[in-house]
This record gives C-alpha cells, structure tokens and sequence, in this order.
C-alpha cells in the first residue's frame, strides 16, 4: 500500500516527498509508492502516512478542517505507521499558545508553548543539534543511531506533554529542554526536519519504511 504525503497546501512538501522516495528505496531495495494528496478518502487507505508541517499551528489545523483532518484521526486509529514533522508533531497535542482557541488533533494531552530566548538565544530555534533520548531506546531512533548524529530545526514552539512516555527525545537550546520527538504505538513525530537533516534524517526515514 501507498505511503501518502498530507497535502495541507503549505510547507516544503516536495522535500518531504522526494526524502520519502529516497528512503522508500534504501527501505526495500526497490521503489514503494510514495504520494502527495489531500484527498481525505485517499489518507484513510495510506499504508503509512506522513504528515509535514511548516509555518503556524492555526493555518494547518485550519487547513486541516476540510476532512484531512478526520481522515488522519481515522488513519491513526488503524495502527499503522504516522510520521508527524515539525507543525505536524505539534498538531498531534491539544492546544498552542501560537493559536489561542485552536484545536489540535489531541493524539496527546499537552500544550505547544513558545522556546524562551535569552542572551545569545535567539529565536526561531534554528540550525543542528544532538538529540537526548527520554526514553530507554526508542525503538526508531535507537535503529538509526540517532543519539549519536544531529538534526535539523527551524521553529519558535515545542509540544510540551502532559502524559509520560510521549516525550522520546529532547535537544538542549539555552534554557529550553525542547521537545524533539514524540510517539506512543503507532504514532511518531519529530520537531526537527529530517528531510533537511541530510543522511541522519534520510536513515530515520528508512527506519520508518521498515517498520
């Protein structure tokens, strides 16, 4: 079955499909069927489903609102693989301080607030960090050695969970312990880009076709 890119009608989709397309290939050593809709009836059937986000909570759940979002509800309920990234981790939780009065998907309990700036720290958090796992080897990162390589971010807010063992990984940014992945079952989600995160976000991706 397809993996199907949601097409929000913002972010830097044709990245994420093209690092998809990539990974699908190491994945299998042929090419898996990777497409870009938003057509909610397409989303519910997806053999995987990744879900990218650029740009402000409140224009993609607003995006989201014309079935893509029932869809991707309905599609998780399945049990089978999510890739959330960047917006897209963050539209898993409830609410955010970026969209008074917005609703999230609400996957998780928790709230998205703004990183704390400070001397030196300047925000939008953006460039490469290292990850810290909070959990004992999360299963995708540990297999792709993520602990020990770095990713990229460019964002002004992180999920901030309000369940334990949703929290997977963090980064160290000033005195922000940001949230840099989630997941729980089926579902997995990184505030980070791995399409712009070279070959650590590529062997990520492959771990998720080969789940």
């Amino acid at each position: 079955m397809a993996t199907i890119v949601v097409d929000t009608g913002s972010g830097n989709l044709r990245s994420v499909e093209k690092a998809a397309e990539a990974a699908a290939q190491l994945a299998s050593g042929r090419g898996l069927p990777v497409t870009r809709t938003g057509d909610p009836d397409v989303i519910r059937k997806a053999g995987r489903l990744i879900l990218p986000g650029q740009g402000a909570f409140g224009d993609l759940a607003k995006a989201m609102q014309n079935g893509v979002g029932p869809a991707v509800l309905e599609f998780i309920q399945t049990g089978k693989p999510f890739f959330g990234i960047c917006v897209g981790l963050q539209l898993l939780f409830e609410t955010s301080e970026e969209a008074p009065g917005v609703r999230g998907l609400g996957i998780f309990r928790g709230q998205v607030k703004r990183l704390v700036g400070g001397a030196g720290i300047k925000i939008p958090h953006m460039g490469w960090n290292s990850l810290n796992f909070e959990a004992k080897q999360p299963q995708l990162l540990a297999t792709c050695g993520a602990e020990s390589r770095y990713f990229y971010f460019v964002h002004s807010f992180h999920a901030v969970p309000a369940e334990s063992g949703v929290l997977l990984a963090t980064v160290d940014y000033g005195t922000n312990r940001v949230t840099a992945a989630v997941g729980r079952d089926n579902v997995f989600a990184t505030q980070f880009h791995p399409e712009k995160s070279q070959r650590a976000g590529l062997l990520l991706l492959t771990e998720f076709f080969s789940q």
